[in-house]
């Protein structure tokens, strides 16, 4: 099937504006290339130093020869996602072992849970603890004692800022080794609803512990399909995992036959010898491309609007929401997991799962079949399904059929012909909306604005019923400069609320939403922020706004000689610069670039 030509204009326009940037990175990272082990370079103190307590690998490292993994993990025992992770550096270790190399820890990375520090002023640290895993790759990296790397991350902002830290040594081969997704517990629609009636004032608050906890029941990624998830996807569409990793279940056979086989393939993709596969070469234009449709396609995570923005300028490469958009109108809808339908994860995965989806997507021209993946094959190879026959690792073809199409289904019958995201532009700015969960007829809203400075302020309104009618909540002063950007999903519920009572509802907002952002049609993201010059700040209670995700429109009816002539609120943000460790973060906030630049802090931008 010959290339979609959308996917061929977005890339080649990708390509050409960033041909500059690209080059420089290719040609930094080429001179980091060394066909001997890279300890060989090390002096002999240094080298002692980095194996002074590799115990069984410590005569393979002094000799300097064969490859030698550095391990990033995330490990912590409080994430489910990431509790599996507690034993794999030692299975890592010997599978290098047994392939005649080694593998040593490179170094920890932070990692922090949204789903704990959700609607609390920790949220406000969320999108900077991105960077700051960044940053903590390169620390453990930079030792300069590794031919290849593996990376131990699932969740939100730790697999971007893996691979942000990555890049920069990105003459290495990489691969992501996940967990995996917890089975399923309460089904989502449940957990929905008894978080509904609980801000409706219908439920206790041990009947909705007790449904939170039948849904987040053990050890594995979160099962609707949130942040983490999409970025399991995005992983695998880019070529970066071993085909059908995602999600295979944690505490399996399979599970651990996979982190075995990354290891030994790891291993086998160094510069040491004759299948040399860096980084750099798999993370180009092509598989960014591949990135956002996979996105669209399966109604996946707007936090990926900022995220893949930060990821590709980090190899060299600019993306902006236009390109987004245009690869959205183009690429049908295929999937509906929660919070785009019923099913969750491992409902997909039984349905046919990711290598349905890809080889769907891919006979459809909508994927770039020639990206330089990690196991040595293009993407087709991608989608094929890990099993295992006599204790042996084996892979199949993806189904014909998809075994259940109130899941996933073919490019020829799609939920929806155009995929989940827009991009929305008008004169208050610009935004990204994400459509897949939300019914057509709720897609557009005209009606006047309520204006809060905070997610709590609408909160109490709807708590002493002044939320009547029709509105559009503006929640403002929530960009990254103003206080790191945090999540608003505690509105979710309440906004369900109203508008299952029949109000039409909206929400506006320059912060972000979950991962799991549902039924209501919230325009996020919004730039300029309103702290930053952002027409947020000139809006009044009462100002009619029309957001219309169709047809991309964002717009306050308010004649400009008006809008001009209004002062713009300030704000007073000190209570959000202090308490929980958020005085520290004042540098990134200040250096922050916009959402459409991935509101990133460390890229100094010419």
């Amino acid at each position: 099937m010959s290339l979609h030509p959308v996917i061929e204009r977005v890339t080649a326009r990708i390509a050409e504006r960033s041909r500059d940037l690209r080059d420089d990175y290719l040609a930094r990272m080429d001179a980091l290339r060394t066909r001997n082990p890279a300890r060989a370079r090390l002096s002999c103190g240094n080298l002692a130093h980095g194996f002074a307590a590799a115990g069984a690998d410590k005569p393979l490292l002094r000799a300097a020869r064969g490859g030698n993994i550095g391990i990033v993990t995330a490990y912590n025992d409080m994430l489910s996602a990431h509790q599996p992770m507690e034993h794999y550096p030692a299975l890592i270790r010997a599978a290098a072992r047994n392939a005649g190399g080694a593998a040593q820890v490179a170094g920890g990375v932070p990692a922090m849970c949204d789903g704990v520090t959700q609607g609390r002023d920790g949220m406000e640290l969320s999108l900077f603890s991105r960077d700051t895993i960044a940053l903590a790759t390169a620390v453990s990296l930079s030792h300069d004692m590794f031919d290849a790397a593996l990376l131990l991350g699932v969740c939100d902002k730790i697999v971007p800022g893996l691979l942000i830290g990555a890049l920069s040594f990105g003459h290495l081969p990489v691969l992501f080794v996940p967990a995996g997704p917890m089975t399923s517990g309460l089904p989502n629609k449940e957990k929905a609803a008894v978080r509904q009636r609980y801000a409706d004032g219908k439920a206790s608050r041990e009947e909705l512990l007790e449904a939170e906890a039948k849904s987040y029941h053990g050890p594995g990624t979160c099962t609707f399909y949130g942040t983490a998830n999409s970025n399991q996807m995005l992983l695998e569409v880019m070529g970066l995992m071993l085909p059908g990793a995602a999600f295979v279940n944690p505490g399996t056979p399979l599970r651990d036959a996979l982190t075995v086989a990354a290891t030994e393939q790891a291993l086998k993709i160094t510069a040491l010898g004759e299948h040399y596969t860096p980084l750099a070469k798999t993370l180009d234009e092509k598989a960014i491309v591949n990135a956002m449709v996979g996105l669209a396609a399966t109604g996946g995570s707007t936090n990926h609007a900022i995220h893949l923005v930060a990821v590709a300028r980090a190899a060299g490469l600019r993306i902006d929401w236009d390109d987004l958009d245009e690869l959205s109108r183009a690429t049908p809808l295929i999937a509906r997991i929660y919070p785009n339908g019923g099913a969750d994860v491992n409902h997909f995965q039984a349905a046919g799962g990711l290598g349905f989806a890809i080889r769907e997507l891919l006979d459809a021209g909508l994927l770039h079949a020639d990206i330089h993946c990690v196991h040595g094959g293009d993407l087709r190879a991608q989608a094929q399904e890990p099993d295992q026959i006599d204790l042996k690792l084996r892979w199949r073809a993806p189904l014909v059929a998809s075994l259940d199409d109130s899941v996933l289904r073919t490019v020829a019958a799609p939920f929806d012909s155009e995929g989940g995201l827009r991009r929305l532009s008008g004169n208050l700015g610009r935004a990204v909306v994400k459509v897949s969960a939300v019914a057509p007829e709720h897609r557009s809203i005209e009606a006047p604005a309520r204006i809060f400075d905070s997610q709590d302020a609408l909160l109490d309104a709807f708590k002493a019923g002044q939320l009547d009618g029709d509105f559009v909540a503006v929640v403002r002063a929530q960009g990254p400069r103003a206080n790191g950007m945090p999540e608003l999903h505690k509105l979710t519920p309440t906004l369900g609320v109203l508008q299952d009572r029949g109000q039409h509802v909206a929400l506006l907002t320059d912060g972000r939403m979950s991962g799991a952002s549902g039924k209501v049609l919230a325009a996020i993201h919004v730039v300029p922020e309103a702290i930053a010059g952002g027409a947020l700040a000139l809006l009044r209670d009462g100002d009619r706004i029309a957001i219309d995700a169709e047809a991309g429109a964002l717009d306050v009816l308010v004649d400009a000689a008006t809008l001009a002539a209004r002062e713009p609120v300030r704000f007073d943000l000190a209570p959000n610069h202090h308490g929980l460790g958020r005085e520290l973060f004042g540098v990134m906030r200040q250096a922050a670039g916009t959402a459409e630049q991935g509101a990133c802090s460390l890229f100094v931008e010419g």
